[in-house]
């Protein structure tokens, strides 16, 4: 067995190269084509018909906004969008195709030529896009009784046929060739910018962790210098992008070690492992001609017209890159801060709190601390918590106009959190709102005095930072709901 060779040792004599086709799951009502349902962790079977079954005299038809979404889709990535186009049946049998073949485009896609740019430690990189077709996802299998959960040491698979047929857009790239100490990370920059980009479509959840999103890592070395390019692997099903940037080291790594003792690299999907970052042997890798193209005969061509075509590129968003450079500017946010509030997945949700009113560092203080501590505690998403960004910037207004403190705000998010209505309902039913009468604080001010000699004789001497501790002392007495400004200038004023 060949000897795995370390990242940094690979790249002294080897070049790696990439390519990298990643499966989005639409997030249509319904399958591509037929009426079935295509809600996510339903009763297995429960959503099927003659026509996902692949049963005899059962006729597709293709559903338009799935083809609307492909075109969408092309344009972002700036492709070009095919003037006729059709699909295809590929040939292959697997349990969890019913049909013995899988509804796809072949050599004639909706969406081809195009790019999309990445930006990896300052640098940018252009992923050129192939293409972009339709298909239909496969159904699911269940491995039981082995410790994998996959079919080796199993007991028997189940099949699931509720995923086969639902609307598939396979984004295929041209060949990546980076800097190879930069190829694990643009990989991963392109997945995860993929992922943002289907989102801001609304297309798609391309929820990664559910299978929606799904990245097949294509890889190959090749000696330094030289043009010829290695035979590829394929990585399959990669669900996460750290997953993508770990499978890209681990196969530059496998493959170096095979060409340093004279083998050959075997055509083949791998199957990535998330315990150790490794991946395994699938099967040997069908060519295309192994598939047995030919025209799907009972499906009608897709013939988009250019009036339907700009009309939906009119309807595209800001690309997310682009409107987060836009958001950081205007928020005077610094690199970290952003980095940090994309990574806690709480951009969107920054953003509708400041369009409420907020300002931006008290709305990413919120969500990214109090609400974020309570996502992770609860074991609830950050997106999911019951609490609206209107709701947050509202806190924060109560906040600006004195009515309460940090402090305060925290019981008021426990109000509205349970269901106790707005916050100025919580507000109001809790108790909650600062103190600023002269009178009850003047009272409170002279009881920590009085019991605190020690630290009022050091303000007369001029020692104004001792007045913390009273401050303190004022603010235990009152629960928090002093105006601390207003104790202090009042502690000030009575000790001279």
């Amino acid at each position: 067995m060949s000897k795995m060779v370390s990242f940094e040792d690979a790249l002294t004599r080897y070049e790696p190269v990439m390519g990298l086709e990643v499966h989005v799951e639409l997030n249509t009502a319904t399958k591509m084509f037929c009426g079935c349902a295509t809600a996510f962790g339903a009763e297995p079977n429960t959503q099927v018909c003659p026509v996902c079954l692949g049963l005899p005299g059962a006729l597709p038809v293709v559903n338009a906004k799935a083809v609307e979404s492909a075109v969408r889709i092309g344009l972002a990535l700036n492709c070009e969008i095919a003037q006729w186009c059709r699909f295809a049946r590929k040939n292959y049998f697997y349990p969890d195709m019913p049909k013995n073949f899988q509804t796809s485009q072949y050599d004639e896609p909706i969406a081809f030529d195009g790019y999309m740019d990445v930006e990896v430690e300052g640098e940018t990189y252009r992923i050129e896009i192939e293409r972009a077709h339709m298909e239909e996802d496969t159904g699911k299998s269940l491995h039981v009784g082995g410790a994998t959960g996959r079919i080796h040491g199993a007991d028997h698979s189940l099949l699931d046929y509720n995923r086969a047929g639902i609307p598939l857009i396979e984004i295929v790239t041209k060949t990546i060739e980076v800097p190879g100490d930069k190829a694990p990370a643009v990989a991963r920059a392109y997945v995860n910018q993929l992922r943002d980009l289907m989102v801001a479509l609304d297309v798609s959840d391309a929820r990664m962790d559910q299978g929606s999103l799904r990245a097949d890592v294509n890889l190959s070395l090749k000696p330094t210098g030289s043009d010829v390019l290695g035979t590829r692997s394929e990585t399959k099903n990669v669900n996460s992008f750290r997953s993508v940037e770990r499978a890209v080291r681990f196969e530059i790594g496998r493959h170096a070690g095979l060409l340093d003792a004279g083998e050959k690299v075997v055509q083949e999907t791998r199957h990535f492992h998330e315990s150790d970052g490794s991946t395994s042997p699938g099967r040997e890798k069908s060519d295309a001609e192994d598939y047995r193209y030919f025209p799907e005969p009972d499906l009608a061509p897709v013939a988009p017209s250019q009036e339907w075509v700009e009309e939906l590129r009119g309807t595209l968003p800001e690309p997310p890159a682009e409107r987060r450079k836009r958001l950081q500017a205007e928020w005077g946010f610094s690199d970290l801060d952003m980095r940090d509030t994309i990574g806690a997945g709480a951009l969107d949700l920054v953003a509708d709190t400041i369009a409420a009113g907020a300002a931006p560092q008290a709305a990413r203080k919120w969500w990214l601390g109090e609400l974020a501590r309570r996502s992770n505690d609860t074991g609830v998403d950050l997106t999911e918590l019951a609490i609206s960004p209107a709701q947050v910037a509202g806190i924060q207004a109560l906040i600006d106009a004195g009515r309460i403190n940090d402090k305060l705000a925290r019981e008021v998010f426990d109000g509205v959190l349970a269901g106790e209505g707005t916050p100025e309902e919580v507000v109001v039913a809790r108790s909650l709102e600062v103190v600023s009468d002269d009178g009850a604080l003047g009272e409170a001010v002279d009881r920590a005095i009085a019991a605190n000699p020690d630290v009022a004789g050091k303000i007369r001497d001029g020692k104004v930072q001792a007045a913390g501790a009273l401050i303190g002392a004022v603010m235990k007495e009152m629960k928090g709901q002093a105006d601390a400004a207003r104790v202090r200038e009042l502690i000030l004023d009575k000790l001279g």
